[in-house]
């Protein structure tokens, strides 16, 4: 059974935008910390934002000011606004959750995963 499902990857030029969805369901809850993770075949799995579940977010380094998440109850989606993409940030993403216990979710120490969407970024 599908928990989360991401959506919107795509090719794209550098400096381009692109905004990733993930459908998710009861996830979406205030109860659950929720992130988008992306990894490079070969290299480790690497956290790319999260969000608390008071609504709180944290960036990683490489992405800050240029990426925005955010949870749209309503449509129980989670969003990643992606602008002046790099060719660096090309991988595939995923998104996941876990209930809110606290902890450092960029570590991508959650439970619950989806199946990712490609990002490809072209100089």
């Amino acid at each position: 059974q599908v928990h989360l499902k991401e959506s919107g990857g795509g090719s794209v030029q550098a400096g381009e935008s692109l905004t990733l969805s993930c459908a998710a369901g009861i996830y979406i809850d205030t109860a659950y910390v929720m992130g988008w993770f992306r990894q490079v075949p070969g290299k480790k799995r690497e956290g790319v934002a999260c969000i608390d579940s008071d609504g709180s977010t944290t960036y990683a380094d490489s992405v800050k000011g240029r990426f925005t998440i955010s949870k749209e109850r309503a449509k129980e989606n989670l969003s990643l606004q992606m602008l002046s993409l790099k060719p660096e940030d090309t991988a595939t993403y995923y998104c996941a959750a876990e209930v809110d216990v606290g902890g450092y979710c960029l570590d991508g120490h959650l439970d619950i995963w989806g199946q990712g969407t490609q990002v490809n970024v072209s100089t």
